[in-house]
């Protein structure tokens, strides 16, 4: 199906929908929800997905997995979209909180033939087999540390909030001095409200700021001088450190293989709000 509104085909009985929708550059999707989980897959552009407990950004060729009656708004830049609208009992190992996953080649494909189904298509046959497997291949898929959690409430809100407006590196001496707080005081707050320490947060709000703009066709060497790095050299070791890749593979949008995946984790292993990898528990 295609262009097809969710809500207009939800009472179809399948355990499984997919749908394709284009959306104009900078296209915003407010606050909802859905009564199914939602498998959202940018085959072209970047995407934001924004709830109430974070952020995540949507590289091309990824997708993010929302469960079923998470309120979301979407930011799309230049973006076609191929979603899985899924019901909860069809895949009880789905995650309890949104997740940025890699899209392998074969359920890239699995997910482009999908699209093309009618929504009442035969459960037994070839479409029903198609989509069983598609969920298999989704339930294998591994993990990117692209979410930014936010913390709940208070003046350390405020601080990240105002960051991500305007974000480029700081002391972490410089962000204590805000709240007039011990630098240990403002590690041990970002560790209780978001899993990270201010530097791992910091670091990643980087990384997720940079990776549109890449997108976009920014140099690297631009994106560092505006994040405040001394060299793109430093910008570029600190977004391999965060990402597991260098920052030249979101450069370009037509490479189907997609950027370089290591250090992913398997999607039923679910990641918990703030885990990080191993590079970025090193830090901080």
């Amino acid at each position: 199906m295609r262009n097809v509104a969710p809500e207009d085909v939800d009472h179809v009985d399948r355990p499984v929908l997919a749908i394709a929708n284009d959306y104009a550059p900078g296209h915003h999707l407010p606050p909802h929800r859905h009564r199914r989980a939602q498998l959202l897959y940018g085959a072209t552009g970047v995407m934001r997905v924004q709830t109430t407990d974070g952020a995540w950004t949507v590289p091309t060729h990824q997708a993010v997995l929302i469960p079923a009656g998470t309120r979301h708004e979407v930011t799309m830049l230049d973006v076609s979209t191929r979603s899985l609208y899924v019901e909860p009992a069809a895949a009880p190992w789905f995650p309890r909180t949104c997740q940025v996953i890699a899209i392998t080649p074969l359920l890239r494909e699995l997910l482009l033939e999908a699209v093309t189904l009618p929504g009442e298509y035969a459960v037994h046959g070839r479409d029903g087999t198609l989509m069983t497997l598609l969920l298999h291949e989704l339930s294998r898929s591994g993990v990117l540390p692209f979410d930014l959690p936010l913390p709940t409430q208070g003046p350390l809100r405020t601080l990240c909030q105002r960051f991500l407006k305007q974000p480029r590196i700081q002391p972490a001496g410089q962000l204590a001095g805000s709240l007039h707080v011990s630098e240990r005081t403002l590690h041990r707050m970002f560790r209780s409200q978001t899993g990270m320490s201010a530097t791992q947060w910091q670091r990643r709000a980087l990384v997720v700021h940079a990776i549109p703009l890449l997108a976009a066709g920014h140099t690297v060497t631009a994106i560092a001088t505006d994040l405040g790095y001394a060299t793109p050299a430093a910008f570029t070791t600190m977004f391999r450190r965060v990402a597991g890749a260098p920052p030249s593979s979101y450069l370009t949008k037509a490479d189907t293989s997609g950027p370089e995946r290591p250090g992913v984790y398997p999607c039923g292993q679910h990641m918990l709000r703030g885990q990080r990898t191993d590079e970025e528990q090193t830090d901080g």
